[in-house]
């Protein structure tokens, strides 16, 4: 576990040391002149800023960085948080799988039949072969749940970064209402609505 952490650290300082390296774009290389009969309009362009593959790269490296990278920093918690759900997932069922196991050995060393009760454990072989696999089963489960959280928060910060490209409009409104109309055939109607203005 040490040894993981340094390496980690390790690549964490060389991925930062890279990216303090390059050199803040120029006017000219961060933006996009748009030339018409009027006059030139100078645009600015973010999507050089936010790279997908950087992001990409940081989540691989260490789970949460790349949302770091994104600044939504709002979703490290969610992040760490299901891992540490799934880790204490695994923990318990890996707890309840070997303490059941070494009882399931001491009945089977022992000549304990199927449905013959063991007195100390009180469970019989058969009892303690279900409580094995299931608990097995489960937290297998949990270390594939793990994967998953690995790879959808680094799915997450991928696509986070393709849409820092997208600006909504500043004039964008989206209000809801409590709606209620009249009709003579169906009566009177009541409802909700959502309200996009532009």
């Amino acid at each position: 576990m040490r040894y993981l952490s340094f390496v980690l650290l390790f690549l964490f300082t060389v991925i930062m040391h890279a990216y303090g390296q390059q050199g803040r774009p120029t006017a000219e290389e961060d933006s996009l002149i748009a030339e018409s009969s009027k006059d030139t309009v100078l645009i600015q362009s973010y999507a050089a800023r936010y790279n997908p593959r950087k992001a990409l790269l940081y989540a691989a490296v260490l789970p949460g960085m790349g949302q770091i990278y994104n600044k939504k920093y709002w979703k490290l918690p969610l992040v760490y948080g299901g891992f540490i759900a799934i880790g204490y997932g695994i923990h318990f069922y890996q707890d309840i799988y070997s303490t059941y196991k070494d009882q399931l050995f001491y009945n089977l060393d022992n000549n304990y039949g199927e449905n013959e009760l063991n007195p100390e454990s009180g469970y019989s072989t058969a009892q303690l072969r279900s409580i094995v696999d299931r608990s097995r089963r489960e937290r297998d489960f949990m270390v594939i749940l793990m994967g998953g959280m690995y790879l959808l928060q680094m799915i997450d910060a991928h696509v986070d970064a393709h849409l820092k490209e997208f600006d909504l409009n500043p004039n964008l409104q989206v209000s809801i209402q409590p709606t209620v109309q009249q009709d003579a055939l169906i009566g009177r109607t009541s409802g909700v609505s959502l309200i996009f203005k532009f």
